[in-house]
Parts: C-alpha cells; sequence; structure tokens
C-alpha cells in the first residue's frame, strides 16, 4: 500500500512539474511574435520575429541587363530570390522618375526578418500574371505559397545587332502554415507601404495587405516610426 502511495505521489509530482513547464512557455499573441518568461519576475515578453519601419522596407531591386537582384544596390543576391509575400499590389503610375508603367510590387520577410519590397515591370509583370492564373484554380493565393523569381535571359535583334536582357519569371510551392499565418498577422498590424513608389495617384489593378497611412495622419506615421526605432535600439 505505501508503494502504490509513493507511486501515485512521484505521478503527481511528474505531472505537476510538466503543467509548471507548460505555463512558463505561454502562446504568443500573434503568430510573428515569440514570447519569454522571466524566470524570477515570471513577467512574459513578446518579440518580433520581423522588422520594419513603416514605409521604409528593405529595397531589392531586379537589375534586368545584368539578371541580378541586389539590395539597395549594394549587396549582390544572385540570379533567383524565394519568399512568401506578404502584401503586394499591381498597379499603373509614374514613379522612380522612369514615366508611367505597369509595376508589381512585392513585400515579403527574409531569411533575417527584414521587411522587403522588390518592383517589377513590362513583361515580368505579365508573367506574375501568368502564375495568378495556376494558384487561382489551386484555390491559393500569393500569400499562400513560397514564390521563388528566376531571372530569364532573352535575346533582341535592333539594327542588325544582338543585345540581351532579362525578365523575371515566376514559379512557387505551397508555404508551411504557421508562417503564412505569421505574415498575416503582420500584414494586419502593420501599414505595409514604401513610401518612395506612393503618390496617392496609381491605378490599382489589384492589390492584397497594401495599406499607406492616408495622407492627413502624418502624426500617426511619426508614432510609429518612433516605435520602430525604439524597439531596434532595444
Amino acid at each position: 500500500m505505501a508503494t502504490a502511495t509513493k507511486t501515485l505521489k512521484a505521478q503527481a509530482a511528474t505531472i505537476t512539474a510538466v503543467a509548471a513547464l507548460t505555463t512558463t512557455t505561454p502562446a504568443p499573441s500573434r503568430a510573428y511574435l515569440t514570447a519569454s518568461v522571466d524566470e524570477e519576475t515570471g513577467e512574459v515578453t513578446e518579440t518580433s520575429r520581423f522588422r520594419y519601419l513603416p514605409g521604409h522596407p528593405r529595397q531589392i531591386r531586379f537589375d534586368a541587363k545584368a539578371g541580378q537582384f541586389n539590395s539597395n544596390g549594394l549587396t549582390q543576391l544572385g540570379g533567383s530570390i524565394s519568399f512568401i509575400p506578404l502584401a503586394w499590389r499591381i498597379f499603373s503610375d509614374d514613379i522612380l522618375n522612369m514615366g508611367r508603367k505597369l509595376w508589381a510590387e512585392l513585400f515579403y520577410a527574409d531569411e533575417r526578418g527584414a521587411i522587403c519590397a522588390v518592383l517589377f515591370h513590362g513583361y515580368s509583370v505579365e508573367n506574375l500574371y501568368r502564375l495568378i492564373e495556376p494558384l487561382f484554380y489551386d484555390e491559393l493565393m500569393l500569400a499562400d505559397v513560397v514564390v521563388t523569381v528566376q531571372a530569364s535571359k532573352k535575346e533582341t535583334t535592333k539594327e542588325g545587332k544582338k543585345a540581351t536582357y532579362y525578365i523575371a519569371e515566376f514559379s512557387y510551392e505551397p508555404a508551411e502554415l504557421a508562417e503564412i499565418q505569421a505574415r498575416r498577422d503582420f500584414a494586419q498590424d502593420f501599414p505595409i507601404w514604401r513610401e518612395e513608389t506612393h503618390t496617392g495617384a496609381a491605378d490599382m489593378r489589384t492589390s492584397h495587405a497594401y495599406s499607406p497611412p492616408p495622407a492627413t495622419a502624418p502624426a500617426r506615421l511619426e508614432a510609429a516610426l518612433t516605435a520602430a526605432l525604439v524597439q531596434t535600439a532595444a
């Protein structure tokens, strides 16, 4: 009898210990946050997996002459990139002193959690539209998949001379549900846009989670920037 009592007490202690461990690792309030607990005070702290200055994402450029992607024109990223889009828009506008063109702007978190924006125009936008069609029939959208963008070499002849250039070609594979949800939550909580490409006069073809702040709310934007800078400093 005594042995049985000791066994039951040991089992109860084990259950209590497991329960204690479970309560010290609470689920975060949003999918893009990670939670940690101070062992001494029990205080729960949540930290974002992603880093973003509202309106100022990291600029990823597609160099159609070289067939390369780069970050801010400095760091070379190679001839292809892969990411899960968290927001996007396809629009016509006169931006970056390039005249009025049809553009595709996609926002995503890179492997280090930095929110990035990449622009495409011309034939590359047409190729993106070609990707959207099979997604539709698979009952998916860009936010549900890992998109791979590959620079594809093309040749043209002008005045008897051959010239090469590159366009972006797109493919996809399903993304993990947890990663999809993290980006959806983040896009709901932050205004996703890029100040340099937002004129307020775009002819929008389609968009998802693109959310520039109202032009009448500069204080709100300043507050968001201040909060982001405080987070970065911490």
